[in-house]
Formats: C-alpha cells, structure tokens, sequence
C-alpha cells in the first residue's frame, strides 16, 4: 500500500483533468491515467482532511450554475457512452451533468486490480437540444453524481437501480419499484435554528465487479465543516434491494447533533397552506406527512407543514438491538 502522502499527490494530480476531453479517440467515459488504490486509503485521506481547516472545492463556471431548470433539462447522459459499455460487466455507470443545484465538480474514479482512474469531464457524452446554451468548459468542471444500471428484468436491458447526485445525497429501489424516500450520508444540525448543515460527498471510487457478481462496491468521501467520513457501499440489486453502508467519521470539531443512517424527503407546501405559496399547483410535496408504528403497538401520523420558523417536538421511539 503505498504511503498517504503519495497517495494525496495523485489525488491532486487527478483532479486535472482534459476539458472537454480533448484528448477522447473513442466514445465513452473518458479514464485518465491510473493510480494505486486501496479501500484503507479512503479513510486516511477523510482523517488528513479532518486534520485541517474545511476548504470547499472551487465553483465551476457562472454559464452553468447559472442554467435555468428548463435550460437544464436540455441536456442528458446519452446512455450509449456508459461506463463498461459494450463489456461482459453486470453494471452501467452513467453520469449526471453539473450545473443548476449542482455548483461544483464531483471526481470519480473507476477502480481495477488495484488501480483507480480519474472520469475526465467531456461534453461529448450528453445528448442537448438547440436550446441548450454554450457554456464554459475548463479545469473545474466535473460530473454531478453517477447513476448504476443493471440486467433487472430482461437481458441486455439495464435499468437504473441506484443513484447518487448533490451534497450526500443518494436513493435506491427494488425491482419494477418505484422511488420513495432519499437517504444521506450524514445529516448534521438539523432542526437548528441556525441552519442545518449539508456534508457533500466529493469523490467516488467504483470497483470494477467480475461478469457476473451479484452487487457493486463503491467508495466516498464525504466533506463538510464539521467533520469528514470514508464510506464504503455494497450494493446488491433485486426484488428488494440491499445496501450494506460502512463508515468512518472523522470531527473537525465538537459534533453535538448528528443523524445517522437518515432518510430525507421534500415538502414545500399543501392544501392546507396554500394562501402563503403563490403557486400553480395545489400542492408540491414527495412526503406530506410521517407515519410511525411503534413498539407500544401504537399508530401515529404526524402530518408536515412548512412554518415561517422553524419548529421541532419532540418525538420518543423505542428500538431493540440484538447483540452477538
């Protein structure tokens, strides 16, 4: 394995990447030049960050955080330039454009045999319209999230499973299901009257699986002001899909309200609100209320609201563990 210090460098190096790939002589995502990798690395790298200040990555440029939503759905990954495309490999990893929501470049890196290679950004892998407008293309940019694809139902027909797109963000579904709620890497500060924190994650590194392997195992480091994690997920597709989530969190200072393992939902507003929303729709929601059956055997529904301030009650439940 080799030492953090070098290991740092070539995560340095990697994050030069080819604008626009310009140096692509096939179709496809673009890998750059390879690296060592081991999974212990992830976590040496979230405990040196942790060492010293938070420091955000750098924007990439206004003509893309500044699409309008219509301008950004005029650009889509063409799902023909996939990730192990055109191989015996049991998955597809596609990636989303930046832009929008999604103000900064995420590095991703596909690993094999011990090795990892940076995704080099390149225009050329997304479909646009006529009225999708120029942008810039230069050192910061980077893809916003990546989405997993697999033979589900039929073969040769690979289905989105799996996503992960802005701060920690990530979601998946069982076969022929469709999406419910999110979850995240952390949550932090939630609720707080000064405003909920949001760690993003900011590299992934996806193992290469054999033909045939049942699941995927993907790397992240997770980044934010208070604290950095090392994550590693195996992911196993099917009727019910299962996500085995490892993770180690390191404090840049005291954490004093941390989620884990949080699911997260969206509500803006619904019938019952609507003289405070100057609003088309009747309602705008994913979730509209929360639903507990607790240990006592008792039903509760606490339906949601979005007040002018922030308001919070609280809410006791009871779990069991089993110890082995």
């Amino acid at each position: 394995m080799m030492d953090r210090r070098t290991f740092l460098a070539a995560m340095a190096a990697a994050a030069a990447v080819a604008p626009n790939g310009a140096a692509a002589t096939e179709p496809g995502v673009q890998l750059g030049d390879p690296a060592k990798f081991s999974t212990s690395d992830v976590v040496e790298l979230a405990r040196a960050k942790a060492a010293k200040p938070y420091a955000p990555r750098p924007l990439i440029p206004a003509s893309w955080r500044d699409l309008s939503y219509d301008q950004y759905r005029k650009i889509w990954f063409d799902s023909r330039n996939a990730l192990w495309e055109n191989t015996d490999r049991p998955q597809r990893v596609d990636v989303f454009p930046p832009g929008l929501y999604f103000p900064r470049g995420v590095k991703m890196y596909a690993v094999e045999e011990g090795l990892a290679r940076p995704f080099s950004f390149d225009l050329n892998v997304f479909d646009r319209t006529d009225k999708f407008p120029d942008v810039e293309i230069d050192e910061t940019l980077g893809y916003s999230g990546l989405r997993l694809r697999a033979e589900l139902r039929q073969p040769g027909t690979f289905e989105e499973y799996a996503v992960f797109q802005g701060a920690s963000y990530f979601r998946g579904i069982g076969t022929g299901n469709i999406y419910g709620l999110s979850a995240r890497g952390l949550a932090l500060k939630t609720g707080d009257p000064m405003g909920e924190e949001f760690p993003d994650f900011t590299h992934f590194w996806i193992e290469t699986p054999e033909p045939g392997a049942p699941n995927v195992v993907m790397h992240a480091l997770l980044d934010s002001p208070s604290c950095t994690g090392a994550y590693r997920f195996t992911i196993e597709h099917g009727d019910t899909l299962m996500m085995d989530i490892e993770a180690e969190v390191f404090a840049r200072e005291t954490l004093t309200h941390v989620g884990l393992a949080p699911l997260t939902s969206m509500f803006f507003f619904d019938d019952m609100d609507r003289q405070r929303f100057d609003d088309f729709r009747p309602n705008v929601y994913d979730s509209d209320g929360l639903l507990i059956h607790n240990g006592a055997g008792e039903t509760i529904w606490r339906p949601l609201a979005n007040p002018k301030r922030c308001r919070s009650a609280p809410l006791a439940i009871t779990t069991r563990a089993a110890l082995g």
